[in-house]
């Protein structure tokens, strides 16, 4: 089934070339389906990029899924031109009234800010609070999973003294878990960030089902116990360049970031990069949009508890 964008959207004609099935509004009102709705917040920098990456992770189902986009930062933007934001994306308040079936938050480059100097905390805030009775399944991405675990348990902001950057083994440690299920044993995933999520921590601090870790990156995969906040710490929806080109940056601003691990041929960053975590990228989120939101969310997006109860699977 298609994954339903804004008509002009410039993923439509990316996802085409990759023989992705799209389509566009226009033609999706005219199917007597209803397509799984799904919010996107974006608080990457260049949010093209970031709209790319995760409608191709989300058209890897078969449901037929609508997505709006959502930013809550009107600051004016120095990698997204202004006509696109205008065009395609919403502010808060106009969808702050409708139900979703899931929310996707993404990572932003806060790694060393603390929280209560974040400029849009309290929106961050208001839309964690407000999917609890509005989202069936929320889904926070690197920094957002650091934010969610703040807002949700109260776990403070834990910072790497040196930024985690590169692609790590990861175990699998629940495979009869609905999100994991498919998953090898062990498998690959890329990180960058400097936030610190130790194993321990969260099995002490909260009542989240820890699904995947590493010995080197800590926590990779964790979800509440009725599956309406799921926390990935890295970003399974990383093209095969995407570290290659942070890391690039970060050379250019002085930064001397250490090179990525485990990510380049030989570790020789002359050589191109290839992606080793493409599969089970796309596994992650098709397992997302199946088990914790198509087989939890109602028909009636409005009858989602207005208390933020839990949903259970029939």
């Amino acid at each position: 089934m298609p994954i339903r964008i804004p008509d002009r959207l410039p993923a439509a004609n990316v996802l085409t070339q990759e023989n992705i099935f799209v389509m566009t509004e226009t033609r999706a009102v005219n199917q007597e389906i209803r397509p799984m709705r799904v919010l996107l917040l974006n608080l990457m920098p260049k949010k093209i990029e970031t709209e790319n990456q995760l409608l191709r992770m989300l058209s890897n189902s078969p449901l037929q899924i609508g997505v709006d986009l959502l930013r809550i930062d009107d600051r004016p933007s120095k990698n997204t031109p202004q006509s696109h934001l205008e065009h395609f994306y919403h502010d808060f308040e106009q969808v702050q009234d409708q139900f979703y079936d899931g929310l996707i938050i993404t990572g932003a480059p806060l790694g060393l800010t603390d929280f209560c100097d974040v400029i849009y905390w309290d929106k961050i805030e208001q839309i964690v609070a407000w999917a609890k009775s509005h989202v069936t399944s929320t889904l926070f991405l690197c920094w957002a999973a650091q934010a969610g675990l703040k807002i949700l348990y109260g776990l403070d902001k834990r910072t790497r003294l040196e930024k985690l950057s590169g692609v790590y083994e990861h175990q699998n440690l629940a495979q009869y878990e609905p999100l994991v299920r498919g998953f090898d044993d062990v498998f690959l995933a890329p990180h960058s960030r400097y936030a610190d999520f130790p194993v321990e921590l969260l099995r002490q601090k909260t009542d989240l089902k820890i699904l995947a870790a590493s010995d080197k990156a800590g926590v990779y995969l964790a979800a509440s116990p009725d599956g309406r906040q799921v926390f990935v710490t890295g970003h399974p929806e990383y093209n095969a360049d995407t570290l290659h080109a942070e890391y690039l940056r970060d050379l250019e601003v002085g930064i001397e970031p250490r090179m990525p691990e485990n990510y380049y041929p030989d570790n020789n960053a002359d050589n191109p990069p290839r992606a080793t975590w493409r599969s089970h990228g796309h596994l992650l989120f098709a397992n997302w949009l199946n088990y914790h939101v198509y087989q939890l969310t109602p028909y009636d997006l409005r009858t989602l508890s207005a208390t933020g109860e839990s949903l259970t699977r029939d």
